[in-house]
Protein backbone atom coordinates (compact mmCIF):
# COMPACT_ATOMS: atom_id res chain seq x y z
CA UNK A 1 0.00 0.00 0.00
CA UNK A 2 1.35 3.16 -1.33
CA UNK A 3 1.78 6.04 1.51
CA UNK A 4 1.37 9.80 1.36
CA UNK A 5 5.20 10.00 2.25
CA UNK A 6 5.61 8.47 -1.19
CA UNK A 7 4.45 11.00 -3.40
CA UNK A 8 6.27 14.41 -4.41
CA UNK A 9 4.18 17.55 -5.35
CA UNK A 10 6.18 19.95 -7.08
CA UNK A 11 5.28 23.41 -6.39
CA UNK A 12 5.80 26.02 -8.92
CA UNK A 13 5.14 29.65 -8.45
CA UNK A 14 6.78 32.97 -8.29
CA UNK A 15 4.80 34.36 -5.47
CA UNK A 16 6.34 33.35 -1.63
CA UNK A 17 3.50 33.24 0.06
CA UNK A 18 1.43 31.01 -2.00
CA UNK A 19 4.56 28.89 -2.12
CA UNK A 20 4.21 29.17 1.60
CA UNK A 21 0.69 28.26 2.03
CA UNK A 22 0.79 25.11 -0.38
CA UNK A 23 3.76 24.21 0.77
CA UNK A 24 2.36 24.08 4.47
CA UNK A 25 -1.11 22.35 2.97
CA UNK A 26 0.84 19.41 1.15
CA UNK A 27 3.28 18.86 4.05
CA UNK A 28 0.09 19.27 6.57
CA UNK A 29 -1.49 16.42 4.10
CA UNK A 30 1.61 14.01 4.47
CA UNK A 31 3.16 14.72 1.23
CA UNK A 32 6.86 15.66 0.55
CA UNK A 33 7.50 18.84 -1.34
CA UNK A 34 9.33 20.47 -3.91
CA UNK A 35 9.58 24.20 -4.85
CA UNK A 36 10.70 26.77 -7.44
CA UNK A 37 10.12 30.50 -8.06
CA UNK A 38 10.17 30.13 -11.61
CA UNK A 39 9.64 28.06 -14.75
CA UNK A 40 13.85 27.76 -15.51
CA UNK A 41 14.24 26.84 -11.44
CA UNK A 42 11.62 24.35 -12.09
CA UNK A 43 13.01 22.54 -15.09
CA UNK A 44 16.47 22.36 -12.98
CA UNK A 45 14.53 20.49 -10.20
CA UNK A 46 13.32 18.26 -12.35
CA UNK A 47 16.30 17.68 -13.76
CA UNK A 48 17.58 16.35 -10.17
CA UNK A 49 14.68 14.86 -9.48
CA UNK A 50 11.13 13.43 -10.47
CA UNK A 51 7.58 14.57 -8.50
CA UNK A 52 4.49 12.52 -8.64
CA UNK A 53 2.50 15.62 -9.21
CA UNK A 54 3.58 19.44 -10.38
CA UNK A 55 1.00 22.28 -9.02
CA UNK A 56 2.04 24.85 -11.82
CA UNK A 57 1.65 28.69 -12.02
CA UNK A 58 1.06 29.98 -15.83
CA UNK A 59 2.01 33.81 -15.10
CA UNK A 60 5.82 33.54 -14.39
CA UNK A 61 8.86 35.07 -15.55
CA UNK A 62 11.35 33.37 -17.55
CA UNK A 63 9.05 30.83 -18.89
CA UNK A 64 5.58 30.58 -18.39
CA UNK A 65 3.23 27.34 -16.53
CA UNK A 66 2.48 26.52 -20.29
CA UNK A 67 6.34 26.21 -21.47
CA UNK A 68 7.27 24.35 -18.45
CA UNK A 69 4.10 21.58 -19.04
CA UNK A 70 5.22 21.54 -22.75
CA UNK A 71 9.37 20.91 -21.66
CA UNK A 72 8.03 18.50 -19.05
CA UNK A 73 4.97 16.33 -21.54
CA UNK A 74 8.35 16.50 -24.04
CA UNK A 75 10.78 13.99 -21.73
CA UNK A 76 9.87 10.83 -21.68
CA UNK A 77 11.68 10.27 -18.24
CA UNK A 78 8.72 13.00 -16.83
CA UNK A 79 5.90 10.73 -18.86
CA UNK A 80 4.38 10.08 -15.25
CA UNK A 81 4.10 13.03 -13.85
CA UNK A 82 1.19 14.91 -13.41
CA UNK A 83 0.29 18.37 -13.80
CA UNK A 84 -2.20 20.71 -11.98
CA UNK A 85 -1.97 24.18 -13.25
CA UNK A 86 -3.21 26.40 -9.92
CA UNK A 87 -3.39 30.59 -11.87
CA UNK A 88 -5.40 33.22 -12.06
CA UNK A 89 -5.51 32.69 -15.76
CA UNK A 90 -9.25 31.60 -15.81
CA UNK A 91 -10.67 32.33 -19.47
CA UNK A 92 -11.82 29.22 -21.39
CA UNK A 93 -9.00 29.57 -23.87
CA UNK A 94 -6.36 29.68 -20.80
CA UNK A 95 -8.23 26.47 -19.49
CA UNK A 96 -8.13 24.73 -23.21
CA UNK A 97 -4.63 26.08 -23.81
CA UNK A 98 -3.25 24.60 -20.33
CA UNK A 99 -5.60 21.03 -21.05
CA UNK A 100 -3.10 21.12 -24.56
CA UNK A 101 -0.22 21.56 -23.13
CA UNK A 102 -0.47 18.31 -20.79
CA UNK A 103 -2.56 19.29 -17.56
CA UNK A 104 -4.22 16.89 -15.63
CA UNK A 105 -6.35 19.92 -13.93
CA UNK A 106 -6.65 23.36 -14.22
CA UNK A 107 -7.74 25.37 -10.89
CA UNK A 108 -8.27 28.77 -10.80
CA UNK A 109 -6.50 31.46 -8.16
CA UNK A 110 -8.21 32.44 -5.63
CA UNK A 111 -8.90 28.46 -4.73
CA UNK A 112 -10.29 26.86 -1.67
CA UNK A 113 -7.41 25.22 0.15
CA UNK A 114 -9.73 21.60 1.10
CA UNK A 115 -11.08 21.84 -2.69
CA UNK A 116 -6.86 22.20 -3.87
CA UNK A 117 -5.87 19.34 -0.97
CA UNK A 118 -8.79 16.97 -2.41
CA UNK A 119 -7.95 17.66 -5.83
CA UNK A 120 -4.13 16.66 -4.85
CA UNK A 121 -5.72 13.43 -3.19
CA UNK A 122 -7.44 12.90 -6.20
CA UNK A 123 -4.56 13.05 -8.65
CA UNK A 124 -1.80 11.20 -6.95
CA UNK A 125 -4.34 8.42 -6.28
CA UNK A 126 -5.42 8.70 -2.33
CA UNK A 127 -8.86 10.17 -3.50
Amino acid sequence: MRDKSDTTVLIVDDEPNIVIAIEFLMEKEGFNVLKAHDGLEALKVLEKQVPDIVLLDVMMPEMDGFEVAKTIRESPELDNVQIIFLTAKGTREDKMKGYAHGGEIYLTKPFDNDDLVATVNEVAGFG
